[in-house]
């Protein structure tokens, strides 16, 4: 299994590519406004902070088995995110 430090670095690279991909978007092709680049960055920094924050925090530090299936299903909340918020940006 991962660490939390692993996991918390893969959580800040998604954040980090998605707000530079806001930017190019705006600057370069630009795709959106100032405003829905705005809105983009937004929800990208606010779900890193609920990740980083759950990350830091999970459920059941005694059971091995729950700590498991917490970051599991950590994981795969931040995989669902991330490709809804790339694809917000594809349009």
């Amino acid at each position: 299994m991962a660490s939390v430090r692993e996991l918390k670095k893969d959580i800040n690279f998604l954040t980090s590519e998605l707000v530079a991909q806001a930017y190019l978007n705006q600057l370069i092709f630009k795709k959106i406004s100032d405003d829905e680049m705005l809105t983009h960055i937004t929800k990208a920094v606010d779900f890193r902070n609920n990740l980083v924050d759950r990350a830091n925090h999970p459920d059941g530090k005694d059971n091995p088995k729950m700590v498991r299936s917490y970051y599991k299903k950590l994981r795969k909340d931040m995989v669902e995110q991330f490709e809804s918020l790339y694809g917000a940006l594809a349009v």
